[in-house]
Parts: C-alpha cells; sequence; structure tokens
C-alpha cells in the first residue's frame, strides 16, 4: 500500500488557491480512477482505491498545511507504512507554472506543510513538485501562493491535473522518470 498526501488548507475560501494543488490532484485521481467514498480520518479526508495493481490511500490532511505532518504521520503509523511508502504533492515556487518533478528527499524551500512533514517523519520521502512560478519578488510570494489560479490558467490548470491523473500508474509502479516524461509529452502535445 502507498500512501499519497496532497497538501492544501481545507475550506471553501482556499480551494483554488496556488497552495492547495496537492489537494486538487487528490480530487482529479480520485475521480478519474474510481476511488471509494471520502472518509474522514486521520485528522484529514481519505479515500480509498487502486492505481494498476497498486493500493493506494489518498490523504487530504485537514490540519491546515503547517500542521500536515501530523495527519500523515497517523496515517504512517496506522498502516505500519515507511516514508519510501509516501509520496506528497505539493506547489513549488521554483518551477516554472504547471511542470512537474519528481524527487525523494531534499530541501524543504520554505514550505510549511513540507517542513511539518519532515518534522514528524524526516526527509526522505517522495515529492512530487507542481510548478506555481515564483512571483519576481519576495514580498509578492505570500499573496501569489494564496492567490487564486487565473481564468486564463484554467485550462494549463485542468490538462496538468488530467496528465498528473492519467500518468499515476508510473508514479504507482515507482518509475518516477517516465511518470515526469509522459506528463511532459502530453503538455507539448497540447
Amino acid at each position: 500500500m502507498q500512501i499519497w498526501t496532497g497538501l492544501g488548507n481545507p475550506g471553501p475560501k482556499y480551494a483554488l488557491h496556488r497552495h492547495n494543488i496537492g489537494f486538487m490532484v487528490c480530487d482529479v485521481i480520485a475521480e478519474m480512477h474510481g476511488f471509494g467514498p471520502v472518509q474522514k480520518k486521520f485528522s484529514g479526508w481519505v479515500q480509498e482505491g487502486r492505481i494498476g495493481t497498486e493500493k493506494v490511500l489518498l490523504l487530504k490532511p485537514a490540519t491546515y498545511m503547517n500542521e500536515s505532518g501530523r495527519s500523515v504521520g497517523e496515517a504512517l503509523r496506522f498502516y505500519k507504512l515507511g516514508v519510501e511508502d509516501l509520496t506528497v504533492f505539493h506547489d513549488e515556487l521554483d518551477l516554472a507554472p504547471f511542470k512537474i518533478k519528481v524527487r525523494r528527499g531534499g530541501g524543504l524551500a520554505g514550505h510549511n506543510g513540507l517542513r511539518s512533514i519532515n518534522q514528524h517523519l524526516g526527509p526522505d520521502f517522495r515529492r512530487v513538485r507542481i510548478g506555481i512560478g515564483h512571483p519576481g519578488s519576495k514580498d509578492r510570494v505570500t499573496g501569489h501562493v494564496l492567490g487564486n489560479y487565473a481564468k486564463a490558467e484554467m485550462d494549463d490548470l485542468t490538462d496538468m491535473l488530467g496528465a498528473i491523473s492519467a500518468e499515476a500508474d508510473w508514479l504507482a509502479k515507482g518509475d518516477d522518470a517516465r511518470f515526469m516524461s509522459e506528463i511532459a509529452l502530453r503538455q507539448q502535445a497540447d
């Protein structure tokens, strides 16, 4: 079993924030892959299903970003899983909008959700970094991250979320390079 966590903040006012891209990924994967109903567990919302042959638990922490690690830690302990079974989907300022990079471990880049997971579990979890771009100056970062996607970005956002879900089988199999490559090919075709 794998646990795929999407980072975000709970509540409708945050739904389209760039910071909530992890929640959006979980919702699209659950819908496209026919996951079961949402259940309240582990201080969050979970849905169970399969991607290819792999059993996956999607987890959206309801703890707000700064306490995401508490929710993720509860789920891993309950299922007796290690950080090698964890994938975290999150927004990334240092990547161009809608670009996807996967890596295991690494820095936190000032991301409070990653910092919380790191505090609870250490740094060696797999991250799916989803580019939101940098607004240019440091004093505009908070407004950018906590701002909604613009209407002009909606088609690219929808295409990217669809590509992540369509190619999720590669991620489930542990073929991160193929996952990134297939998404890039889909994005070039658009």
